[in-house]
């Protein structure tokens, strides 16, 4: 990408971007109680809303990539970021369980297209060393959301309805499209891009491989974040501050997470940085099972859960790694793998729950999913180094 004296505002305007979709996807957990209530339904039935919004993800991430194959990046990520606010605008003002359950799942088609390729856009605008710091810029929106956004997205929704926890990641979104159309840099489609060919992605098992280290791995933290608040207010009697403080404390550690996983990316390489991440979820898992019961230490493995989201950098930097021309697929595709982890780990989290195993259950399901979670990244690698592997040099190590 040629040097543009607006680049840094356009990362900017793509972080906003993450940002409303961070606020967006974490709030509506958040605010289930809210609008399961309003609504006059059950708070299983009020998950759906969430569960719908995770499949929109996994379906939306291969089609739009699709889609936008011929696009220019600037208007692809315009176009989306746009579709995604008017989805949430109408979330919050059209009745009904049923249109709220559509149009969640309505929000959640563009969410992996516009994350992929924007951490892509971030990317290529620096040295290939430096490649990681890009994506880190664009992950921050995400790690921010939970500081900041879902917050104000709470209290908002509290206080004035939970609607309102809906319509301001609209606004923001649609904000973000409108910036990104002044600021991105006007550059044009590939000639050579053929639609189909982004499909290639998911049969080529270096990238397959990585999803799956993403699916599987990222359940552990899952599995405990979705059971943070319950936990805590089933088990101690913290101050009325304790559970707003611990969903920060949360934000904080994954913002602090992705710089470290930056640092640890274009030091280590990809699969070092990949390792000693998973590594300290899977201990950061183990302390928040033994935290239970007591509000202090659970406030600070919150913070430590956060770090390990950092993973997400890695994973994507390997992804441009070994995707070829199917850039695109495999960016969106790792957010979708994201989302089916957060299908699976608090799905697995949930059983243990059901069977009585107790609230300590969650961390040990989610030390189970971590160490699974390497199995599969010491076959990624394995796999990387035999003939054909479709290996290409750590950029750490170019």
């Amino acid at each position: 990408m040629p040097p543009q004296p607006r680049l840094k505002l356009a990362i900017l305007a793509l972080g906003l971007g993450a940002f409303a979709i961070g606020t967006s996807e974490f709030a509506a957990m958040g605010l289930l109680p809210w609008y399961a209530s309003d609504l006059g339904i059950t708070e299983p039935q009020a998950g759906h809303v969430v569960s719908a919004y995770a499949l929109g993800v996994v379906v939306g991430a291969p089609i739009t990539s699709i889609l936008g194959a011929r696009l220019p990046r600037r208007r692809y990520l315009a176009a989306l970021i746009a579709a995604y606010g008017v989805m949430n605008l109408l979330a919050a003002v059209l009745p009904g369980y049923g249109t709220l359950v559509g149009t969640r799942f309505l929000a959640g088609l563009p969410h992996g297209g516009f994350l992929g390729v924007a951490m892509l856009f971030a990317a290529d605008a620096l040295p290939r060393e430096q490649r990681a710091k890009g994506v880190t810029q664009v992950l921050l929106g995400l790690t921010i959301a939970n500081i900041a956004g879902v917050p104000l997205a709470g209290m908002l929704g509290q206080g004035l309805g939970w609607r309102w926890g809906f319509a301001l990641p609209g606004v923001l979104a649609l904000l973000a499209g409108w910036l990104i159309l002044r600021l991105a840099p006007r550059v044009g489609a590939p000639r050579d891009a053929r639609p189909l060919d982004e499909l290639k992605a998911l049969g080529n098992p270096a990238v397959v491989l990585i999803l799956l280290v993403g699916a599987i791995g990222f359940g552990g933290l899952f599995a405990v974040y979705s059971f943070l608040s319950a936990a805590m207010l089933a088990t101690t009697q913290p101050p009325a501050w304790a559970v707003p403080a611990m969903l920060s404390a949360f934000g904080i550690g994954g913002t602090a997470g992705g710089v470290m996983a930056a640092r640890l990316t274009i030091r280590y390489g990809t699969w070092g940085a990949a390792f000693w991440l998973m590594v300290l979820m899977a201990l950061a898992q183990g302390f928040a099972s033994y935290a239970v019961g007591d509000w202090g230490l659970m406030l600070v493995s919150s913070f430590v859960l956060g770090l390990g989201s950092g993973m997400v950098v890695p994973l994507q930097t390997r992804l441009m790694d070994v995707a070829g021309q199917a850039q695109s697929m495999a960016a969106a595709m790792n957010h979708a793998a994201f989302n089916a982890a957060n299908a699976l780990g608090p799905w697995l989290a949930g059983l243990a729950l059901a069977a009585g195993w107790g609230w300590r259950s969650s961390g040990l399901v989610a030390v189970a999913l971590s160490v699974a979670g390497m199995l599969a990244l010491a076959l990624a690698w394995y796999q990387a180094r035999q003939p054909g592997g479709a290996v290409q040099d750590d950029p750490a190590r170019v």
